[in-house]
């Protein structure tokens, strides 16, 4: 049996991209041994790839989280979402930065139940918090982050990760986006 289409949307040819995109796509085919169906499906609009990468590019490099809490953000807030593609592609790569082939599994299916610190769950907690009910925001929550170790900047990073990949989220679900095969047994 084929595999489905990667996108609902066209998938351009990467002959046919703009240089920028196609050097960027082919730099991450040549780190990660294939080209993430989130570059193909994104490069359906040039311009709004590059606005979603420089913005990745911004949330993801910062160094007051790890990336393993990150991801660990991503895939919390992806299952909530319902977006299949974030939670299998960040789900691989939890597990590989986390060097926990349970992790992401647990993280997904229910977060209070993972074999994670109570640090990380007070970060998920409010992660979801962002992404569900940002209008009940409150001191509180602040405070009961601080008591975890979480100062105001690594505050944001949480909200600006969760926001971002909220982004994602919606995207991929609107775009059909498949995750690749290749995503399903990284970190195993």
């Amino acid at each position: 049996m084929p595999n489905p289409p990667i996108s609902r949307y066209p998938i351009p040819e990467l002959s046919e991209l703009p240089d920028d995109i196609r050097a960027a796509i082919l730099a991450v085919q040549e780190k990660a041994g294939f080209i993430p169906n989130v570059f193909l499906t994104l490069a359906h609009r040039p311009d709004e790839f590059r606005a979603f990468f420089a913005y990745h590019d911004a949330v993801m490099y910062t160094e007051r989280l790890t990336q393993a809490e990150k991801e660990m953000i991503i895939v919390a807030t992806s299952s909530a979402n319902n977006c299949l593609y974030c939670v299998v592609a960040h789900g691989a790569v939890l597990r590989i930065r986390a060097r926990n082939p349970q992790v992401a599994d647990q993280v997904a299916t229910n977060y209070r139940k993972a074999d994670i610190s109570a640090r990380h769950k007070a970060m998920l907690e409010f992660a979801l918090k962002v992404s569900n009910d940002a209008g009940a925001i409150a001191d509180e929550d602040f405070a009961a982050l601080r008591a975890h170790g979480f100062d105001d900047e690594a505050i944001w990073d949480i909200a600006g990760v969760t926001a971002f990949f909220g982004l994602s989220n919606r995207m991929a679900n609107l775009t059909a986006m498949r995750p690749n095969d290749e995503f399903y047994g990284m970190g195993r």
